[in-house]
């Protein structure tokens, strides 16, 4: 930490985690480093099986993109603190933190919008299926998926300028795993009442945006299937978009634990499992979710897999169809 003034300025900050608990670290590495090859390589098993011939629709566009969403996400949290469950070190720079701040932000608000996009896609195939193709054409898709990262990238740079223009000038340490707006506010030397007033009210604007788009969505599509007449397209209807609501609900419902928690309950503890949970958990079950409940993905999976037991160059062609992803 630097000096200015009589004021100690703060220049990097030390994430505490569970640095009191010295007998769990060795087990948590573990633990957490399977847990994130697990996601890394779920993730990217999907990315390269969506890239089946069999699969270029719009439904899978979107699941690619999602897969590369966690990808990134889990990435900004878990390779640092697994080196901190190993090290006396736990520092990470001023700007460091910055970084991973608007990271975890940007990509967390940009996989909500997302999803509220995964369901309109899924709205418009349930109750509109003989436009879908041309509702639902590469240009609208890609401009989904870009309203989505932009709306992640303006609400995440302000939130982050807003908290870094903040003065640290007394303790660095961060009682949390990694850099988040909640516990960064208990460092600043000012009041930040009002802060985390105007900080509740837009996480809920945010959330809530796309998941009322959501719930129409799914209150339209449900009215739509059970008006079939037949039982199998009822079921097979279904089934198209069961798997995006379970990840609706895994993700809404951590988020809203993190984030929505009145304070009377929010001990630091539990603050900081649930924020394991949100960070590691979540991601790892979006392919297992995708891969268990949708027999087009559980195809293409045999398909890889036999490919690959033949001895075909399958990597090779996944790789010049990767365009697809973008």
């Amino acid at each position: 930490m630097g000096q200015m003034g009589n004021l100690t300025t703060v220049t990097e900050f030390i994430l505490l985690g569970l640095s009191n608990h010295h007998e769990l670290q060795v087990p948590l590495f573990s633990i957490y480093l399977l847990i994130y090859l697990i996601t890394l390589m779920g993730n990217i098993l999907i990315i390269l099986i969506t890239i089946d011939t069999a699969l270029q629709t719009p439904m899978y566009f979107f699941l690619r993109v999602l897969s590369f969403l966690e990808i990134c996400y889990t990435s900004v949290t878990v390779p640092k603190m697994l080196v901190n469950f190993l090290s006396d070190n736990r520092s990470i720079s001023y700007v460091g933190c910055a970084a991973q701040m608007y990271f975890l932000l940007f990509l967390g608000i940009s996989e909500c919008f997302l999803l509220a996009a995964m369901a309109y896609d899924r709205y418009v195939a349930i109750c509109n299926p003989l436009r879908y193709r041309l509702i639902m054409n590469r240009r609208v898709c890609l401009s989904l998926v870009v309203l989505s990262w932009f709306s992640g990238n303006v609400v995440s740079l302000v939130q982050t300028t807003w908290v870094f223009n903040l003065p640290f000038c007394g303790s660095n340490q961060i009682n949390y795993f990694f850099c988040d707006i909640s516990p960064l506010l208990k460092l600043s030397c000012t009041d930040t009442s009002s802060y985390e007033m105007q900080l509740f009210t837009a996480t809920i604007l945010v959330n809530f945006t796309p998941f009322s788009l959501i719930l129409v969505s799914y209150i339209v599509i449900i009215s739509t299937i059970l008006k079939m007449a037949s039982a199998d397209g009822r079921h097979k209807a279904f089934s198209t978009c069961s798997s995006h609501l379970i990840v609706v609900i895994l993700y809404y419902g951590s988020s809203g634990l993190i984030y929505l928690r009145p304070k009377s309950i929010n001990s630091p503890d539990s603050s900081k499992v649930l924020a394991l949970m949100y960070t590691t958990i979540t991601p790892i079950l979006n392919p297992i979710v995708y891969s268990l409940r949708n027999n087009e993905v559980k195809r293409a999976v045999w398909r890889l897999l036999w490919d690959g037991l033949k001895g075909k160059n399958i990597f090779s062609k996944k790789i010049i169809g990767i365009q697809v992803l973008f």
